[in-house]
């Protein structure tokens, strides 16, 4: 099983990495869930991509599902995608939702 979620606190880090698929996406859900439990501790929430290669819409739903029981106050991120990554993060209008930088400092 893939490890997504590395750090839990208020700024909560969460690396995507390889291709996410209907295969992979329910290992990475589930990290989110047990993240999600801990929301009122949660300030922001960091998706590091610099190692995502492939992201399908189930892996999206995973993201969208984060954002919308994180709660409004958490600020999420995205950090280091590729322009596909990018585009495809745009084509669905995820983009909107999200804080798009090349680096995280915080």
């Amino acid at each position: 099983m893939a490890n997504y979620v590395m750090e839990i606190g208020e700024v909560s880090k969460i690396k995507l990495h390889g291709h996410i698929d209907a295969s992979i996406a329910p290992a990475l859900m589930n990290e989110l869930k047990q993240l999600i439990e801990r929301k009122g501790e949660i300030k922001k929430l960091v998706f590091y991509a610099e190692e995502l290669e492939y992201i399908a819409s189930a892996g999206l739903r995973a993201v969208v599902f984060a954002k919308q029981k994180i709660g409004a106050g958490v600020q999420v991120y995205l950090i280091g995608a590729s322009a596909a990554i990018l585009d495809v993060f745009k084509m669905t209008g995820i983009d909107k939702f999200l804080t798009i930088q090349d680096t995280f400092e915080g």
